[in-house]
């Protein structure tokens, strides 16, 4: 196991939940990539089984994973490069700093689940708002939008995660990166990946 493997089924499902957007790519007969939010399913380890999503039906790529359901789905979460201005380190050279998960998957289309697939969608981004939003305000318009759309489980075959988040540095010249970087989004992931 790398010092960059994710410490547990948990980090990979928190940077899919933080991180929704991915990428979501087939090559059956022609090369597709779609970038998608997509929402984790986890079995009881926490570990994430499933991504629930929905493609624009006029999207090419859905008839090409009719042909062939096969797919590479692409979440990138905090990401930097870290310049070594940052570092006294001597020879320090500078580096990118990232977590990213790629999934690859079996896509099976749910037509009859496009309303729960929104909803669910539409539950996670958000959130405990106050005055949270639902796909009700949208009145006559969102069932001709519901026909125009179609959800899809995309079933996990496997899972393969990067979390380079100066686990490698020594400590000096990891809490120098941590003081002095101005990506509050990347430093938070790197204190998060050093916690035992």
């Amino acid at each position: 196991m790398s010092v960059f493997s994710p410490r547990s089924p948990a980090d990979i499902a928190a940077l899919v939940s933080g991180h929704p957007l991915a990428w979501v790519i087939s090559s059956g007969p022609a090369f597709h990539a779609t970038p998608l939010p997509l929402i984790a399913e986890l079995d009881g380890e926490g570990t994430v089984v499933a991504l629930i999503g929905h493609f624009a039906l006029r999207n090419p790529q859905v008839e090409a994973l009719r042909v062939d359901p096969g797919a590479l789905i692409l979440f990138q979460g905090g990401q930097g490069y870290i310049s070594p201005e940052l570092v006294t380190q001597e020879q320090w050279a500078p580096t990118w700093n990232y977590a990213v998960a790629r999934f690859k998957a079996d896509i099976t289309f749910l037509p009859e689940e496009n309303h729960d697939a929104l909803d669910r969608l539409i539950e996670h981004m958000e959130g405990d708002r106050p005055d949270r939003w639902t796909a009700a305000a949208m009145g006559e318009r969102y069932e001709p939008m519901l026909t125009r759309i179609i959800a899809f489980r995309a079933t996990v075959r496997s899972c393969d995660a990067t979390f380079k988040l100066g686990q490698d540095e020594r400590p000096e010249a990891f809490a120098q990166i941590l003081a002095g970087h101005p990506d509050g989004a990347l430093v938070a992931a790197m204190r998060e990946a050093a916690e035992v």
